[in-house]
């Protein structure tokens, strides 16, 4: 194990955070696997799992069971672990500037230009000058901030990975997982060995999340390149959920750790047998499909619904009561579907977002994922 750690642009005198990741395997591997969990700082069932992780490839690489290398990256997020403000851990949004620590990452300015310019007609070869490019945009880039300065320190570790997870949860919900449609045969055998409960596929939500930062890139240059310069797919990207906020043992951490190794195994990322897949307990439906549910008033929030329950349309999901008149609205579903994720709190404002039910009809469009 090689442990390596990148200084962070410092924000103010006196202060200086730096971005730690573990490297396992051999280095001159052909494949190359990138693991990070919470880029959502206060997401800690994802960072108790890298925990485990951690221990695990060191034992296989001592075993010198890796066929791979690995890079992990238990803490992808030393900016937002030290956000408390009043005993409140906030992790997700940059106190500094509001910014959403796995929104708009804007990895790759003009790269579509260079490649036309620069991709000859092997596509092995093209993988490799595609990656060229990649490594010379994100050196020719200046961060501003120390926020800048993460989303490029953790693009400089993943972006020549051939398979890249991002390890997060969600407030209240079951495993379940973000991909592309192109990147959906990959990541199924993933979503099988996890357990997932929802599998919701989008190109581009819109968002430019971090998953999508490599995802979407090699798709668009695949779709604009002409034929005579040849695209080869590029890496299976994933955001996994694992599960909720509170789902933090190590009984669920040992479980998520043990499939994702499983899944390395049935990669050849890892040597052995791979266990047998089991079965797939949800199709892939559109990230399009989700209904999104949010609250027509203000009061306290009763669930009519439990987390993976099955949903039909008009099933109702919540109650909002107001606490002066005792007055009830409840909020039904729009969608049939797995119920996979909902608020964690219990007391509303108007407008606020509540819950999500899967769905096999695209209704949405535009920006597909939440703040």
């Amino acid at each position: 194990m090689n442990q390596q750690s990148i200084p962070l642009l410092c924000a103010t005198p006196g202060t200086r955070r730096e971005l730690t990741s573990f490297h396992f395997g051999p280095a001159d591997a052909r494949q190359k696997v990138y693991i990070q969990a919470s880029l959502h700082a206060d997401e800690t069932p994802a960072m108790l799992t890298a925990v485990l992780l951690r221990a695990q490839l060191a034992e296989l690489e001592a075993q010198g069971a890796l066929a791979a290398q690995v890079v992990l990256v238990p803490l992808a997020n030393p900016v937002g672990l030290n956000q408390h403000v009043l005993g409140q851990f906030i992790g997700r949004f940059d106190l500094a500037s509001g910014r959403n620590f796995n929104r708009h990452f804007h990895a790759f300015p003009g790269l579509l230009a260079r490649a036309k310019e620069t991709l000859g007609a092997h596509a092995g070869r093209n993988r490799e000058l595609i990656r060229q490019l990649m490594r010379e945009a994100l050196d020719a880039q200046t961060p501003l901030t120390e926020f800048d300065s993460l989303q490029l320190a953790l693009l400089r570790l993943s972006h020549d990975a051939d398979l890249i997870i991002d390890l997060h949860c969600s407030l209240e919900a079951v495993m379940h997982v973000y991909t592309s449609e192109a990147g959906w045969p990959d990541i199924e055998p993933l979503a099988r060995y996890l357990g997932s409960r929802a599998q919701l596929l989008a190109t581009d939500s819109g968002a430019q999340a971090f998953d999508e930062a490599h995802s979407l890139l090699w798709w668009q240059l695949r779709q604009q390149m002409p034929a005579t310069q040849p695209v080869p797919a590029g890496p299976a990207a994933v955001t996994i959920e694992c599960r909720g906020q509170r789902d933090v043992s190590w009984e669920s951490a040992q479980q998520d750790a043990d499939a994702l190794l499983d899944y390395l195994r049935w990669r050849g990322a890892l040597l052995g047998e791979a266990k047998p897949l089991p079965e797939l307990l949800m199709p892939a439906t559109p990230l399009a499909g989700s209904a999104q549910f949010h609250a027509p008033c203000s009061g306290i929030l009763v669930h009519r619904a439990k987390i993976g329950d099955w949903i039909r349309e008009d099933d109702p999901l919540f109650d909002i009561v107001d606490p002066m008149t005792g007055e009830m609205t409840t909020v039904k579903s729009t969608a049939e579907g797995v119920f996979y994720m909902r608020r964690a709190i219990h007391f509303v404002t108007a407008g606020a977002p509540l819950g999500r039910v899967t769905g096999t009809r695209p209704i949405r469009s535009g920006v597909l994922l939440g703040a």
